[in-house]
């Protein structure tokens, strides 16, 4: 099983919308995939609380899948596709860090 953490740094304002008003839709959209992708074993998203430090991040995704192959067909379907091209316009620019390892 591969677990797969991304973590984002979202603008404060973006696309006529506030950080908190992006940061609902980018989860709203992303566990809708849940449902579209099969190779998705779990998936979580969680958002920073109000007050957090300025530095931590603001959005993470956890998921889970059975491998690393089912991993890349996930990264390469064009639902996660779109929400890649989303999301790319509400984060700061170097707000992106990602991590996979092995369960």
């Amino acid at each position: 099983m591969i677990r797969h953490i991304v973590m984002f740094k979202f603008k404060e304002t973006a696309n006529g919308k506030t950080k908190a008003e992006n940061l609902a839709e980018a989860k709203r959209r992303m566990l809708s995939l849940k449902d579209e992708i099969p190779e998705i074993v779990e998936m979580e998203v969680r958002l920073s609380v109000p007050g957090a430090a300025p530095s931590n991040y603001d959005y993470v995704l956890i998921s889970k899948f059975r491998s690393m192959e089912e991993l890349e067909t996930y990264q390469k379907h064009p639902l996660h596709v779109a929400f890649g091209s989303f999301v790319k316009e509400l984060r700061e620019p170097d707000g992106r860090a990602c991590l996979d390892y092995e369960l």
